[in-house]
């Protein structure tokens, strides 16, 4: 009996494609950074307002929670802070964003936040080059916000809007129908007959088997080194994100090794039974 369910996991495949692609635009719509116009005005004032105004401002607005000398009260410390000395823009872009406890300070002028930037990178032990300018967040705003990219690694709830939610649900949905699907119909066939099928390996399913478990074994290896070297700096305390990225792949490649292995073996090592009245059904399992 002729299969009536062939085409629809390439049609769920394709639609997941469509929901992917719509789902990586409302993403990147919603993480991409905000043009920066550049002050010529500003940029001339910066290195004469930041010694007085910046120290001004950070008295005003800062000192509270980061202390009178940067070191740190409710907010953390800000002298000899080595991360926002090889990164700059990262002060702008806290000062005009927020981040955590600390609001975004919109009170502030053009000429305040670069001021009071340019006052932390160049206080207690801190010092750049050269000034902060809108040249340089213009430039450092072509990038991914570090800020983005910690929160996408973690990938925490709070951060997942519905249009997400439900986007990558359907996603998950149409790609498990599909691929079952096209298994189904490479491991039975376009036509189903009624009975018990007998399979013999051959020489190239059995290659085939032991690579596949090979890689299997391999990613494990792979991920649990990953695991280890992840909990080793988070309980050293070092100020390093783990690799999630990594141990992502490794994981998806250990679970799709071992699919590919169980269909391996239910095409080529395992007898099959078709029953009639499953043969017009509208699912392909």
């Amino acid at each position: 009996m002729e299969r009536n369910d062939a085409v629809m996991p390439w049609v769920a495949i394709v639609s997941a494609a469509i929901m992917w692609i719509l789902l990586l635009f409302l993403f990147n719509k919603e993480t991409a950074p905000e043009p920066v116009v550049v002050d010529q005005a500003v940029v001339a004032n910066i290195s004469k307002e930041w010694p007085t105004v910046g120290q001004q401002v950070y008295t005003a607005n800062c000192s509270g929670c980061h202390g009178a000398q940067g070191q740190g009260v409710v907010g953390p410390k800000l002298a000899g802070d080595e991360k926002i000395l090889k990164d700059p823009v990262y002060v702008h872009t806290i000062i005009t964003k927020g981040k955590g406890g600390m609001p975004a300070q919109t009170q502030l002028k053009d000429n305040e936040v670069y001021a009071v930037a340019n006052y932390v990178l160049n206080s207690w032990g801190n010092k750049i080059e050269e000034p902060l300018t809108p040249a340089q967040v213009a430039e450092g705003q072509s990038k991914v916000d570090p800020a983005v990219l910690k929160n996408r690694s973690r990938f925490v709830p709070e951060d997942i809007k519905l249009p997400e939610i439900f986007l990558v649900t359907f996603i998950l949905v149409l790609l498990t129908y599909g691929l079952i699907g096209l298994y189904s119909v490479w491991a039975e066939g376009m036509e189903l007959h009624p009975g018990i099928h007998k399979v013999r390996s051959t020489p190239l399913a059995v290659l085939g088997m032991l690579t596949t478990l090979g890689l299997t074994v391999l990613f494990s290896v792979l991920f649990v080194r990953q695991m280890v070297t992840d909990y080793a700096g988070w309980a050293a305390r070092e100020p390093v994100m783990p690799n999630v990225t990594a141990e992502g792949f490794y994981a998806a490649m250990i679970v799709l090794t071992l699919a590919l292995a169980i269909g391996l073996y239910k095409k080529y090592f395992m007898d099959g039974e078709v029953l009639v009245e499953d043969a017009s059904g509208e699912f392909p399992w």
